[in-house]
C-alpha cells in the first residue's frame, strides 16, 4: 500500500514522505490515526502544503530547541483549570495534551505541537503534575502543570 505520511512515524519517515507499507499496517494503524493518507495524484499536491505547515511549526535546530526549553522552564507552574468533583479533587475526565498546549500558550509560553507533549500517565486529579516536551531528539524540556478545579 502506497501512503503519504502526514506526521512523524518512528522507523518509517516524516511528514510528506511517500512510503510503501503492508496493507494491514496502513489500513489498521496509519490511516485511522490520521498519520497518513492514501497516495494519489491529488494527494501528492498536498505534500507541499503539509511540508510547509510542518516547517512553520517545527523547531528550527538545536539552538532554537534550547531557547524554547529555557522559555518553558522559565514560566514556572502552568495554571490549568478543569472541572472537578467538590471535595475529592478528582477530575471529570482527564487533562489532554491539547489542554496543556493551550494552557502553555495562555500563560505566555511558546506555541507547542500537542504531539511533542509526553505525559507519564493520565492526569485525573487536582494538583501539580510534571510534563515532558520532546523539542528535538537531543532536547527535552520538563515543567509542571498545576491543575485547579474550576
Amino acid at each position: 500500500m502506497k501512503l503519504i505520511l502526514t506526521a512523524d512515524v518512528a522507523g518509517l519517515g516524516g511528514p510528506g514522505d511517500i512510503v510503501e507499507v503492508k496493507d494491514g499496517y496502513g489500513r489498521n494503524y496509519l490511516l485511522p490515526r490520521s498519520l497518513a493518507i492514501v497516495a494519489s495524484k491529488g494527494a501528492e499536491k498536498q505534500v507541499q502544503t503539509i511540508r510547509r505547515a510542518q516547517q512553520a511549526r517545527a523547531i528550527r535546530g538545536l539552538d532554537h530547541a534550547r531557547e524554547v526549553k529555557a522559555a518553558l522552564e522559565g514560566i514556572g507552574p502552568v495554571p490549568l483549570k478543569a472541572k472537578a468533583a467538590a471535595g475529592s479533587g478528582k477530575l471529570f475526565g482527564s487533562v489532554t495534551t491539547a489542554d496543556i498546549v493551550n494552557a502553555v500558550k495562555a500563560a505566555g509560553g511558546p506555541v507547542l505541537d500537542k504531539r511533542t507533549v509526553e505525559l507519564s500517565g493520565h492526569i485525573k486529579t487536582v494538583g501539580k503534575h510534571s510534563v515532558n516536551v520532546r523539542l528535538h531528539p537531543e532536547v527535552t524540556a520538563a515543567f509542571k502543570v498545576e491543575v485547579t478545579a474550576s
